[in-house]
């Protein structure tokens, strides 16, 4: 049987993608020593992470092109377009952020155009760690920007809690910091620009909940790109039954239903197949109402207690009398954030935040 499994991440920097990157570097820059930086940039490889690996492109640049900053980053601006993939080009920010601190104006505008190219979000945020006033500054102007790519970097790359970087610790302490930015974005056009906003706020409500239900409740979500920002924006407070975020999507009410016949299928597993759940909602009101409906997962822990994961089912208006059912299937395996022991499994269907049925099933070790 054949290997399927999908390669690493880290592979987006393997020996090819290095190989390409220094002949492209040639290309704009003739004297490029592209040996040099192939055994800079390919030493102990394998050890290495993703980011890592990213990071290494940019300092073995710096180690073979005997050019000052500002005439680097000219060379940069000519390779960025010749790159074959946007997550690779990650390494251009990661060049300015190391290089560039002492160089604020024309580091801003180098991240401002490197972002159209893939991202920038995690370079800028040395800059916010250096000078926050001032980078917060140039963001907020970036939020209003005609490219959607600038405008995401502005909620990106000042997220409190951004996944694979350092947490800015001022921002999450004080959420007001980033608002004009938050603002500014509140309606805007760009899905890639929404679900950065939506995360950003996801991010402070582990820290500020009443803050950010204060916000949007000041939002008019007539708007749909508004109204898709904070119910993407609400949904760990959603997930925890928080009643004022369930208000907020028109489920507050205790749902007037019955469930029928819920069902975890098949009763015992092994690690890596897959679960069924299915039941029926029945309406016991005269009016139709609105119904956030999600599943809890207890996972056994290795220590033998259990600890409880929501998981997103569906938002839907049921009308009086309506019978709706939900059917939904999950895999059981591990992952990077969450290792499976064997053991009793409770599974709870959450109707507005309230628990309404219980079932279950085992995972065979």
């Amino acid at each position: 049987m054949t290997d399927q499994s999908p390669p690493a991440l880290k592979e987006i920097f393997n020996l090819q993608r290095l190989q390409h990157i220094a002949d492209e570097m040639s290309a704009v820059y003739p004297p490029f020593d592209a040996k040099g930086f192939l055994q800079h940039a390919s030493q102990d490889l394998a050890g290495l992470s993703v980011m890592q690996r990213m990071a290494r492109v940019s300092e073995s640049l710096h180690a073979v092109i005997p050019l000052d900053y500002a005439q680097t980053l000219k060379l940069l601006y000519a390779l960025a377009p010749r790159l074959n993939s946007g997550f690779v080009s990650l390494f251009l920010g990661h060049y300015v952020a190391s290089y560039g601190l002492d160089d604020f104006k024309r580091s801003m505008a180098a991240l401002k155009y490197f972002t159209t190219f893939g991202s920038a979000e995690f370079a800028v945020r040395a800059f916010l760690l250096q000078d926050l006033q001032r980078t917060l500054a140039v963001m907020q102007k970036w939020s209003l920007d005609d490219n959607e790519h600038v405008r995401r970097l502005a909620s990106e790359g000042s997220r409190p809690r951004l996944p694979w970087s350092f947490r800015l610790a001022q921002v999450q302490a004080d959420p007001r910091l980033c608002a004009a930015i938050l603002d500014n974005l509140k309606a805007d056009s760009s899905l890639y620009v929404r679900k950065s906003v939506a995360n950003h706020l996801n991010d402070i409500t582990k820290d500020h909940p009443e803050w950010v239900l204060d916000v949007i409740e000041s939002w008019s979500l007539d708007n749909p790109h508004t109204a898709w920002i904070a119910r993407h924006a609400l949904r760990s407070l959603i997930k925890q039954g928080n009643t004022r975020a369930l208000t907020i999507m028109g489920a507050g009410a205790r749902a007037e239903v019955k469930i029928h016949q819920f069902k975890v299928e098949p009763a015992a597993i092994r690690l890596g197949e897959r679960i069924n759940l299915s039941f029926t909602l029945e309406s016991t009101t005269s009016a139709p109402q609105k119904l956030v409906v999600d599943y809890a997962i207890e996972y056994v822990k290795s220590a033998g207690h259990s600890a409880a994961k929501v998981f997103k089912l569906k938002a839907f208006t049921l009308g009086a009398g309506e019978r709706h059912t939900v059917l939904r299937g999950q895999h059981i395996r591990d992952m990077t954030t969450r290792k499976h022991y064997p053991g009793q499994h409770t599974v709870h269907v959450l109707v507005n935040g309230e628990r309404l049925a219980s079932s279950g099933f085992e995972l065979i070790g």
